[in-house]
Order: structure tokens, then sequence, then C-alpha cells
């Protein structure tokens, strides 16, 4: 059994992920689309990396609990926000998935504050969106970086993104909106 003392790792890797924020943001901003790809790769398997030894091993922490989703969220936003400004992405677009990552932080708060505590559970609809959001910045990045990669990934990943994003959020909102009712009825 490897000792306790490691456990300080997982939360290493997720901090490393939100540094890497930066530069990521820097290499897209300047057309840099290799430099992007590749930190983009370091910081996907600095995440499934820390997931790993959080699972196996038990490394688990409230901190990285918190921290994890919202550097994967960061970095998902900060690629959407810098393809956005060097107009790759539609400005709409970014306001959709913007939108969306609002809408569940607000409705999160609003339910902990005149409900109770809010636990974070992603769904399989909410995870399905992170899922198709990585798939098609990665292949907008792959495009953009001339590598093997289809033209028509750029129009069908935003129409993908923005249906998944508005059936997730949906989602979310009549889900937790029962919650709430629910919970003030009794």
């Amino acid at each position: 059994m490897i000792s306790q003392r490691w456990r300080w790792i997982p939360n290493a890797l997720t901090f490393l992920r939100i540094v890497l924020i930066a530069p990521f943001a820097g290499a897209l901003l300047m057309e840099n689309y290799r430099l992007a790809l590749l930190i983009f790769f370091v910081a996907a398997v600095s995440d499934g990396f820390d997931g790993f030894l959080a699972r196996h091993f038990n490394w688990r922490s409230r901190v990285g609990a918190i921290a994890d989703p919202l550097a994967d969220k960061a970095l998902l936003l900060t690629a959407y926000l810098m393809l956005t400004l060097t107009s790759v992405l539609p400005v709409w677009l970014f306001l959709v998935v913007l939108g969306r990552d609002l809408l569940i932080v607000v409705g999160a708060l609003a339910y902990h504050y005149s409900i109770g505590r809010y636990e974070m559970e992603p769904s399989v609809l909410g995870k399905i969106n992170t899922l198709i959001q990585i798939l098609v910045v990665l292949s907008i990045i792959l495009l953009l970086a001339d590598l093997p990669m289809q033209p028509w990934v750029l129009d069908a990943g935003i129409l993908l993104v923005t249906a998944s994003a508005v059936i997730s959020g949906g989602h979310y909102l009549l889900v937790w909106g029962v919650r709430a009712w629910r919970a003030k009825q009794s």
C-alpha cells in the first residue's frame, strides 16, 4: 500500500491544470495551435492521472472534489473564449456554453441558500455535454493545427455543442426545479 503522505499528488495535478490555463489561452490567442494541443494533452493526462490516483488509493479530498471539476471547466471555457476571440467560433456559441454553466452555478447557489445544502452531482447528460465540448475543442484544434481532421467538424461541432448545452442545461433546470419545489412543499 502506498503511503498516505502522497495523497497531495491529485490536488497538485489539479493545480497544474489551473496553471496551464494561461499558457493554453496564450497559445490559442497567438494561433499556435500545436502548442495549444500539447498543453491540452498534458492537461488531459494530468486530469486522468489525478482521478486514477484519487480513486485507486482513496486520496480524495473536499478540495479536490471542488477544484478538479472547476479546473476542467475553466480550461474548457478558456478554449471556447479564445476560439471565439480569434473568430474561429461564433460569439453566440460561447454565450450558450457560458450561459449553461452560469445557469447551473446560479441555480446551485439559489438552491443552497433557499432550500438547503447542494451536493454537486453531475448528471449523465452533463457528463455527455462535457465530453462533447472536449471532443469538439480537440477536433477544432487538430483542424487548425493542420493535423488530420475533416473540415466539417467545425460546423458539426458547433451544432453538437449547442444541442448538448441546451439539453443538459434544461435537464439541470428541470431536475433541480422539481427538487426545490418538492422541498418547499414538505
